[in-house]
């Protein structure tokens, strides 16, 4: 988020808004270095057009400086910003390098800023780097009464070389426990965007509601969402896909299974199909689930595949080619399994009982048949997926039934619990989900407390260094869980607690919180959030920013 690593940063020269150049060089489509299928135009958005996002970015960012006073005064230097992306290839995953190189020097006039990468995603974090050089800095009034103007000053010279931790850095958000609108979900992308987060998990889906309208399973939203307006049509999807690409940032769609079904699955038996989803808001709930409204997807039915076929169909049309997709898994609860004679007659007809590991053995059957069916729908067997942690990827049952060169497991564990470290070991790809550090919901509800920003970003991630087999921490997420969180509420209760998650994951800093800066630099971004119209919470007293370290 942050500037970190090779710093050189020196006094300020005024510069004049009026006098801002901006130049992109990236090589046309054609000459794009990379072969892979996320090569090209993923989702109609080129590497031209990520530059050009970036600029006019930049371009908004000092016309809110100028508007947040009454214009900005002229200053003695302009601004020429040269962006430079070697490569062509819009594709952005896992191995995407996104570093950076920026030079800024003032002579003759002018400050002219030259940003160097290999690819456009390094680039737009160069560009954004740029931006944070930048600030206003008021104005004595012209005359009395009259509101303040301000004048931009910038670096008169630096040289900053960076590049991120981790290669995922990702916020969720739900839309299941309450309909989030699109603008909500727009705006939560531009806060991504310029807190170098790369991924928007989208927890699409939950037992509350199916808001997904789908074009090959359509009953799931009309019978699921909450109303026909609560929906998110195919061209809604598409414009959230295109929007967050074009900003750096992926997409990570979660159709959420075989546990937490309930809305939106009632349809089967009506249909022909039979009973897709089983204890669907089964009460007393505690019997049947871990939250209610209750629901478990029928193992037994085979037409759960094909539906799930056709859901994993459209979302792989939506998506650019190989994106991956998160599958759920979590609190899958066998007491509903276990009430359902269709599935205990299942069981007893492929030679298994009721024991725990004949449960677990359904469960890793599901996760099969689910993978087999999204396989069918890709027309490829490499995509991976992302699973939540839970009681079948725990040691030993992990070993023998989750393929660790497709499943990606997302942690939601808490200090000292050993699971992370035991899937490295094992050679598991891991996404960390700090349950006591990084879930924004708590602190509302139950025994949860609420977790700092200082919380959220001393928090370090494991590390699979020297371990025999080891896997790979790809990053983490912070998690706000919708069940008290809707669009009046969404800003605040992520924003600023998730940009210092931004800093940890980007650059995996040494100092703590209380390290002299780290809360002038974290008030300051605040401010750029705000700035963009995200309505940001407020971590301390005013008084505290105007006196950076009084307050530590």
């Amino acid at each position: 988020m942050l500037i970190e690593k090779n710093q050189e940063l020196h006094q300020v020269v005024s510069i004049d808004p009026g006098r801002v150049r901006i130049q992109l060089n990236v090589p046309p489509p054609s000459s794009a270095r990379s072969s892979s299928a996320s090569s090209g135009a993923p989702l109609g958005v080129t590497a031209r057009a990520v530059l050009q996002e970036a600029s006019r970015g930049l371009d908004a960012a000092l016309r809110r400086m100028c508007d947040a006073g009454a214009g900005c005064v002229p200053g003695d230097h302009g601004l020429t910003v040269t962006i430079n992306a070697t490569s062509a290839d819009a594709g952005l995953d896992w191995g995407t390098d996104e570093s950076y190189r920026l030079d800024v020097a003032a002579k003759g006039g002018t400050v002219r800023a030259t940003v160097h990468a290999a690819t456009v995603w390094g680039a737009r974090h160069g560009v954004q780097t740029l931006s944070q050089l930048i600030t206003a800095v008021t104005m004595p009034a012209v005359s009395a009464g009259a509101p303040p103007r301000v004048m931009l000053a910038a670096v008169s010279a630096a040289r900053v070389s960076d590049a991120p931790r981790y290669p995922h850095r990702g916020v969720l958000v739900d839309t299941a426990r309450h309909y989030l609108p699109l603008s909500a979900l727009l705006r939560t992308v531009d806060a991504l965007a310029a807190s170098k987060l790369n991924v928007l998990h989208w927890h699409a889906t939950d037992a509350h509601s199916f808001p997904l309208l789908l074009a090959g399973a359509p009953l799931l939203a009309r019978t699921g969402a909450y109303s026909p307006r609560e929906v998110y049509t195919p061209a809604a999807v598409a414009s959230l896909l295109r929007y967050a690409r074009a900003r750096g940032v992926r997409v990570l769609l979660e159709v959420d299974t075989p546990a937490h079904c309930s809305a939106g699955w009632g349809w089967g038996e009506a249909a022909g199909l039979g009973a897709l989803v089983l204890c669907a808001a089964r009460q007393p709930w505690r019997q049947y689930c871990i939250q209610p409204p209750c629901g478990q997807l029928n193992p037994a039915n085979p037409n759960v595949y094909a539906v799930l076929a056709s859901v994993y169909r459209d979302l792989v049309r939506a998506l650019p080619p190989g994106e991956f997709l998160h599958l759920g898994g979590d609190e899958v609860f066998t007491p509903c399994w276990n009430a359902s004679a269709e599935v205990t007659d299942y069981l007893a007809a492929t030679g298994r009982g009721r024991a725990e590991a004949d449960f677990l053995s359904l469960w890793a059957e599901f996760h099969g048949g689910a993978l087999a069916a999204l396989d069918a729908a890709a027309a490829r067997t490499d995509t991976p997926v992302v699973l939540w942690s839970s009681h079948l990827t725990r040691p030993p049952h992990v070993d023998g039934y989750l393929d660790k060169a497709r499943y990606v497991i997302e942690t939601w564990t808490e200090a000292g619990d050993p699971l992370p470290e035991q899937l490295l070991a094992r050679g598991y790809r891991i996404i960390l989900a700090a349950k006591d550090a990084w879930y924004l919901d708590h602190g509302w509800w139950g025994r949860t407390a609420y977790r700092s920003w200082r919380t959220v970003r001393d928090r370090r991630l494991p590390s699979a260094k020297g371990k025999a087999g080891a896997g790979a921490v790809l990053g983490g997420e912070a998690a706000l869980w919708g069940e008290l969180a809707d669009a009046s509420t969404l800003d605040a209760k992520l924003w600023p607690r998730a940009a210092a998650l931004a800093e940890r994951l980007w650059a995996d800093p040494a100092e703590p919180s209380s390290a002299p800066g780290v809360e002038a630099r974290f008030l300051a971004h605040r401010d750029r959030l705000l700035s963009l119209g995200v309505r940001v919470e407020a971590v301390a007293p005013q008084w505290c920013q105007l006196h950076d370290g009084e307050c530590s």
